[in-house]
């Protein structure tokens, strides 16, 4: 069968718009078997420009070995192979496709378990924080992804396809239009049903994603003054996924930049335990701000959920070292909520966005 063609224009995309893969490069391909006609496309496209292409493939679409974190014994867990720490400390860049069989496949792990692999990585995952190692993850239509989404599979390609395959020049332009408004402010002010919530953003920046390390891009972000958040959320409007895990109905208090209270509708008790990992678990590393004009519905993936236009995302834990974020943890979960219910989002007391649509 013949090829899709919007396969290798996305391939295109990655390798070049992305990460723009240079002659001599190590590149490491990350992905899932069902990525085959993508990390074909890729490999093909990184040979084109005179780098290598060093595959990676996992049995999991997410990239985690289940059965050997299952298995293992923890000490081993806890500690990365030295030929998987090679892999960090000397790579060129990174690509990652995310095509899984299940979405909820990485439920059955516990998240202890999980959380030790976590962090063993986390050392490593500093070039990727700081992006002196380039990048990119993206997603390879499956079943299981348009079944999450509530479309069929046609559908599904059609509308990652439409979300990805943009003008990304065009579109960065167009939102750091958006990004400029936060560089000029030092407070958020975020005001809805159940939230009323103030961060700092004195002294940071932000970063504009379009057609960089996120696809689709279509968002920009910055890392909130860690002792700044008070008040409180609501993330009423959909729930939110994280390690194979669904959490609806998360509601969270701070003071003093910390989560004091937490609630939620559904698996609180998972909620509980990430604001346990670690000592920056309960701070922010991450305000986000949606605004990709292809992504109106919620599908129950972050990746495309946080650049659903009109919503703005939070995320608990590690923050951006390169935006001036100083928290660590081995957590980085971001949390949508949906502003086009009503709600507001004021820069130092003065609207800029309601309802989703921003003020001229």
């Amino acid at each position: 069968m013949s090829r899709d063609p919007r396969v290798d224009d996305y391939a295109e995309l990655l390798v070049g718009k992305c990460v723009d893969v240079q002659p001599g490069w190590q590149v490491l391909v990350k992905g899932a078997l069902l990525a085959r006609p993508l990390l074909e496309a890729v490999s093909a496209a990184i040979g084109r420009r005179g780098a290598y292409a060093l595959q990676r493939l996992s049995l999991s679409g997410q990239g985690t070995n289940i059965d050997w974190v299952l298995s293992a014994p923890e000490e081993l867990l806890g500690k990365a192979s030295s030929i998987e720490a090679h892999d960090w400390e000397t790579a060129d860049a990174l690509i990652v496709i995310v095509a899984p069989e299940n979405t909820r496949e990485l439920s059955r792990v516990p998240a202890e378990r999980l959380g030790l692999v976590q962090a063993a990585v986390r050392p490593y995952m500093e070039r990727v924080f700081t992006h002196e190692l380039p990048w990119v993850g993206c997603h390879f239509p499956t079943q299981a992804l348009a079944q999450d989404a509530g479309m069929s599979l046609e559908e599904f390609e059609d509308f990652l396809y439409g979300a990805c395959l943009l003008d990304w020049d065009v579109e960065h332009e167009r939102i750091s239009r958006y990004a400029e408004l936060f560089d000029r402010a030092d407070e958020v002010r975020v005001v809805g049903q159940d939230t009323d919530l103030r961060l700092s953003i004195a002294g940071r920046r932000m970063r504009v994603d379009a057609g960089q390390a996120n696809m689709p891009g279509g968002e920009f972000f910055c890392s909130p003054v860690e002792d700044s958040a008070e008040g409180t959320i609501a993330f009423s409007e959909f729930p939110a996924a994280y390690l194979g895990q669904e959490v609806a109905g998360i509601r969270l208090r701070f003071e003093g930049g910390r989560v004091v209270e937490a609630s939620a509708e559904s698996n609180e008790e998972f909620l509980l335990s990430r604001l346990d990992l670690d000592e920056g678990s309960r701070r922010l590393g991450e305000l986000g701000i949606g605004c990709n004009p292809g992504i109106t519905r919620h599908l129950k993936n972050t990746a495309f959920d946080e650049k659903i236009d009109g919503t703005f995302h939070l995320a608990l834990g590690n923050g951006f070292p390169d935006l001036g974020g100083t928290n660590v943890s081995q957590l980085h979960w971001d949390i949508v909520k949906d502003m086009r219910n009503g709600g507001t989002i004021e820069l130092d007391g003065e609207i800029v966005q309601e309802s989703g649509i921003w003020r001229p």
